[in-house]
This record gives C-alpha cells, sequence and structure tokens, in this order.
C-alpha cells in the first residue's frame, strides 16, 4: 500500500476520520489493508484515488 503523506501529522488525520490510533502500525506490522469503507475515507481525506493508496497506479489523482 502507498501512503505518502507528505508531512501529514496522521494521528490528526486519524482523529477527523474517527479512525483507531494504532490503524497505521497495525496495517505495518501485520501487513493487512483496512476494509473498503476506511480506505475510501483515507483516500477521500488525501484527495487521492483509492488505487493509488493500494499501489495499483502510480498516479494520485482521483478520476473524475
Amino acid at each position: 500500500m502507498v501512503l505518502d503523506l507528505k508531512g501529514l501529522k496522521t494521528n490528526l488525520m486519524l482523529t477527523e476520520l474517527g479512525f483507531n490510533q494504532s490503524l497505521l502500525s497495525d496495517m505495518k506490522r501485520y501487513n493487512t489493508v483496512p476494509a473498503s469503507d476506511k480506505l475510501a475515507k483515507i483516500a477521500d481525506y488525501l484527495d487521492i484515488s483509492v488505487d493509488y493508496l493500494l499501489g495499483r497506479t502510480d498516479k494520485p489523482e482521483v478520476n473524475k
């Protein structure tokens, strides 16, 4: 999963999205991907596509 937060404070993002503070560390530790609804919220928050988060494309733009 690609996730370059470009200086964004991840704890702030997780709080604003209503996610557990351990979400990202758990993903790394257990090599897991969050449920699709969480992926969609993260992508919307960062204004990038879910495909970019999943590493399926190198273009972060959201298809509109």
